[in-house]
């Protein structure tokens, strides 16, 4: 964006250059703030889809306390495998334990987990891009109506102080005869329109500040203005981007084409884990426990050690009958797939029809340009003559309004022309990046 991000001194009041919008938005815009915490958790379920590879171990320990008000002399028990003779109405358990499990097969789900959310980051990431390309392109059109208003602001209070000179100049006529009150009430008229038109002008230029604004995440009140720029008039004439190449280009590198791509790999990968379901699953198995009582004539060591045991063995599962669950699972994953390439469909020509629009609208705003470049000058000249001939006398008030209107028509034209020619010209060049 070569006359946009050009960079100006800063007075007293900062002056913001598009390129310190976009950096400060990258930085503060709560939508981008939100897409990276996005990227942050899309990580996480990367390392959490890779730790479902290793096994797990969890270790437990029981301690209870029991009451037998009633219980009878000479009584026997057994706890753990243990004839206990020792009468106690209080006594104590304690038991100790440590499992493990481990997965080694489950129709490979747990790798294409792993594949999945990486997948998934790497969409994330995608997401995150677009979200900052939408942001800047936003960005870019409010600076670029920022720096049209300002210009037309311009336009108007020149034409304002026009339309006072020419009401002073009426008011003398009027007074000499040479003009009646009702033509003086045109001219009056015509500077009022006018003032109209320069408060117009400057609500509209605060109303997209805001709008710029917001996109940064500005709520302080102080004062907000972009840099005065002053783009060369010629940057208007550059010649514009081929429409087929820019597309070729974007559809390489846009992120939101990137993240169509993925959403169809994404798809991919769930059909192979839907899948799965119809295979067997084979599970590794251990533990190891052991535990005491207070009823016990041994020592805790010894109950301890007598009590200890371990065990290990392997599951295998053989799906039969799932009531369809995998079926289902498995169709609905590949109406997800079709879904995903239409989607890719789609986002290939939103992109194609909106890069259509931005090159159409350069094409057509460059040659509204050169007509308006053309015309302006001859205009100006013949509404400065139609002025001159005003103060003599020799033209009446309907032609001097006439041409005056003719001439603010090719001013506006102009600015509009030349404004949205960058802009569409910097989008097109936007889309090649």
């Amino acid at each position: 964006m070569a006359f946009l991000v050009a960079v100006f001194s800063l007075s007293a009041q900062k002056k913001w250059t598009l390129q310190d919008c976009l950096d400060y938005a990258r930085e503060n815009n709560i939508t981008l703030q939100k897409a990276r915490l996005q990227q942050q958790q899309a990580a996480e379920e990367v390392k959490s889809a890779k730790a479902a590879l290793l096994p797990s171990v969890s270790a437990s320990t029981n301690q209870s306390v029991g009451y037998r008000p009633w219980q009878d002399d000479g009584v026997t028990t057994v706890t753990n495998g243990q004839v206990n003779a020792k009468v106690d109405k209080v006594y104590y358990n304690g038991s100790y334990g440590v499992n493990a499990q481990w997965t080694v097969w489950n129709g490979n789900r747990n790798r294409n987990n792993i594949r999945l959310s990486e997948v998934a980051q790497q969409k994330a990431e995608s997401d995150y891009l677009a979200s900052c390309k939408t942001i800047e392109e936003r960005i870019s059109q409010l600076y670029v109506q920022l720096l049209y208003l300002k210009e037309a602001i311009k336009v108007n209070e020149a034409n304002l102080e026009t339309a006072k000179k020419n009401e002073e100049r009426g008011r003398e006529m009027v007074d000499v005869g040479k003009m009646s009150r009702a033509d003086l009430a045109q001219l009056t008229a015509q500077r009022a329109t006018d003032e109209y038109n320069v408060v117009e002008a400057q609500s509209q230029l605060a109303s997209y500040k805001l709008q710029l604004k917001q996109l940064l995440e500005l709520t302080n009140s102080e004062p907000f203005d972009i840099a005065d720029s002053a783009p060369i008039d010629d940057q208007a004439l550059e010649t514009i981007p081929a429409l087929n190449d820019v597309y070729e280009k974007a559809l390489s590198g846009r992120p939101e084409i990137q993240s169509a791509k993925l959403n169809i790999q994404s798809s991919d990968i769930s059909l192979k884990i839907a899948k799965a379901g119809w295979m067997p699953s084979l599970n590794v198995a251990g533990s190891v426990s052991t535990g005491h009582n207070s009823l016990s004539k041994l020592a805790w060591g010894t109950q301890m050690k007598s009590n200890f045991d371990a065990m290990a063995g392997l599951t295998l599962s053989v799906p039969i009958f799932d009531q369809r669950q995998t079926k289902t699972a498995v169709n609905k994953a590949r109406i997800q797939q079709q879904q995903a390439q239409l989607d890719l469909l789609d986002q290939q020509k939103q992109l194609y029809q909106t890069i259509e629009s931005f090159w159409l609208d350069a094409t057509t705003n460059q040659q509204k340009y050169r007509t308006a470049l053309a015309t302006l000058e001859s205009e100006q000249q013949s509404y400065d003559l139609l002025q001159e001939q005003f103060r003599l006398g020799l033209k009446n008030i309907v032609e001097l309004m006439t041409g005056k209107d003719r001439l603010l028509a090719v001013q506006q034209n102009l600015l509009q022309s030349k404004y949205m020619t960058m802009l569409n010209i910097d989008m097109l060049r936007l889309y090649e990046h």
